[in-house]
């Protein structure tokens, strides 16, 4: 089994979103914000070659956007995501699963593009696209505070084309071979946690759990959660489980941190050992 992260390309969001309740004059220096205030992150999704297979987690934000949404979010540099999959040595027709950690638009709009008629079509068109049956339906009747970030024309016509399949949610659910998946539910509902069991180390995919590097700390919950309780108790609970299996953890949304190792420090909290890149640390 390979596993590498790939770069979709990269958005700007609120720090005080990102941030949740931490002031801004402890995050300002971790990510720091232009003069309006918005930060820049990464849309760093996984690529798993295993066997037959070529699993891509998530698809970053894509390239259908319109001038109002681009003035919002700022996306930046999408030709990355078809480029660092070439430089891997995978083209789009390669690809036989898509997994959806959830719906939100920043990790489902590359999973379709628009030809050169304007007419929609999956990027990725021999694969399958999993989510689960609970995060979908959640997403097609959004609540008012995660509406805007349900864009059904990133996912929508993938069931109407019949390319989507349904994950089984419970603790560590097998989904693939060597590849578990951990539902979660501060975020949003049932959004997935994928574990890849490669013969080196456990890899956790925090997806929106722990967005960056700078999240590991319990306090540091984003504002765009919809039960931020809920989100320290699962932090908290992943990363107990990394920690005892010595597992490498990957950040969807950390600008320049892939991926770290954790310990304990003296005060019993668990904090990052190594950083750096995910093959680094393998």
């Amino acid at each position: 089994m390979k596993v590498q992260t790939i770069r979709t390309g990269y958005l700007k969001l609120d720090g005080g979103a990102m941030f949740g309740v931490v002031p801004k004059s402890m995050w300002a220096s971790l990510n720091p914000p232009d003069d309006e205030n918005m930060c820049t992150w990464c849309m760093r999704v996984l690529l798993i070659q295993s066997g037959q297979r070529v699993i891509l987690i998530d698809t970053g934000v894509g390239e259908k956007q319109d001038d109002r949404f681009r003035s919002f979010f700022h996306p930046a540099q999408q030709d990355l995501f078809l480029t660092e999959l070439s430089l891997a040595g995978i083209q789009p027709e390669d690809v036989t699963d898509v997994l959806l950690t959830h719906l939100h638009f920043d990790h489902t709009g590359g999973a379709i593009v628009l030809d050169d008629d304007g007419h929609p079509r999956p990027l990725f068109p021999n694969a399958t696209y999993w989510s689960s049956q609970r995060h979908w339906d959640w997403a097609m009747k959004p609540n008012a505070r995660e509406k805007a970030s349900f864009l059904t024309e990133n996912f929508l016509p993938l069931q109407e084309w019949g390319m989507i399949q349904w994950a089984d949610i419970g603790p560590m659910a097998d989904w693939l071979p060597g590849i578990q998946l951990e539902a979660v539910y501060g975020h949003t509902e049932a959004m997935f946690v994928p574990v890849i069991h490669t013969d080196q180390r456990p890899i956790v995919y925090c997806a929106d759990l722990i967005p960056s590097f700078h999240h590991i700390g319990l306090p540091y919950v984003m504002a765009y959660d919809v039960r931020p309780l809920d989100t320290i108790r699962e932090k908290d609970r992943i990363l107990t489980w990394a920690l005892e299996h010595d597992a490498i953890l990957v950040f969807e949304h950390d600008p320049l941190i892939e991926a770290c190792t954790l310990t304990r420090d003296q005060r019993g909290r668990i904090v990052p050992q190594q950083n750096g890149r995910l093959t680094d640390l393998q």
